[in-house]
């Protein structure tokens, strides 16, 4: 498994910024962020002038460009979002599902965009993920088996984030089993309580929070998942740096201690 961040912990700051602090904290690489609001580093609309700038970056400090996460199902953006990566070298972009829980034909909906996106990543090169979300059509497990299920396309694949699992009221070590076929991707972050939010950002640095991620990691490399393991921490944009670089450094040594407790490292 790879080690990586997305940028948006670092939303405040530049994208240099991000890189350089994430470099040091030790990961292997890096989720570009593309959220429109929570940072301005991957600025789709202008991603012909920022790419060079992330490959740059990435070459300068060392780190693996592991993924981009952009939420909007919006094609024309999605396919920017598509173009951009391809160009970057980024194999992995990740949006939201969008849509409404308990709302059937809106998880037929996102369902049937989600498929139709797949194919025109597919086009690109590159891999679409989508993870269970509170509040939107896909939530849980069962709604993500669903999406498994219909989208067949070898370019989706479901992206595993265990607080919103956890937040949906089940418990992750169990749901990860359950889809682990279709994962390609990981968001990685800890919760304190079900929610409906995960928490301040110092509460979703790995190891402050309820859930077992060391459990979590060992069904991953028990089957042999050998993707991104990103941490995704978000809300800390107007954190001074220092906060940003402690979650980031104490989330790393979290992680990389999962993994020597299930022999991975």
């Amino acid at each position: 498994m790879k080690l990586g961040a997305n940028s948006v912990l670092f939303g405040g700051y530049d994208m240099e910024t991000a890189f350089r602090c994430l470099a040091m904290a030790g990961y292997d690489g890096v989720e570009v962020s593309a959220i429109e609001g929570m940072s301005q580093h991957l600025v789709i609309s202008r991603w012909r002038e920022i790419v060079p700038e992330v490959k740059r970056l990435a070459r300068a400090y060392g780190l693996e460009l592991l993924a981009m996460e952009q939420p909007s199902q919006d094609p024309e953006r999605m396919e920017q979002a598509f173009q951009a990566a391809a160009e970057a070298g980024i194999p992995i972009i990740n949006c939201g599902p969008g849509g409404r829980s308990g709302d059937e034909e809106s998880l037929r909906r996102a369902i049937s965009s989600l498929g139709e996106l797949a194919d025109l990543a597919g086009r690109y090169g590159v891999t679409l993920c989508v993870k269970a979300h509170v509040g939107a059509a896909i939530h849980d497990t069962p709604t993500t088996l669903r999406a498994a299920q219909a989208i067949t396309s070898p370019s989706f694949g479901i992206d595993m984030d265990p607080s919103h699992i956890y937040r949906a009221g089940e418990n992750p070590v169990e749901a990860i089993q359950a889809v682990i076929g279709r994962v390609k991707h990981v968001h990685i972050r800890d919760c304190k309580g079900r929610g409906p939010g995960p928490g301040k950002p110092e509460a979703q640095a790995n190891g402050r929070g309820d859930l077992d991620l060391v459990g979590y990691i060992r069904v991953l490399h028990e089957n042999g998942y050998a993707g991104p393991l990103d941490l995704e921490i978000i809300g800390a944009k107007e954190y001074p740096l220092e906060a940003c670089c402690t979650i980031a450094a104490e989330s790393r040594g979290h992680m990389q201690a999962c993994l020597q407790a299930c022999g991975a490292r």
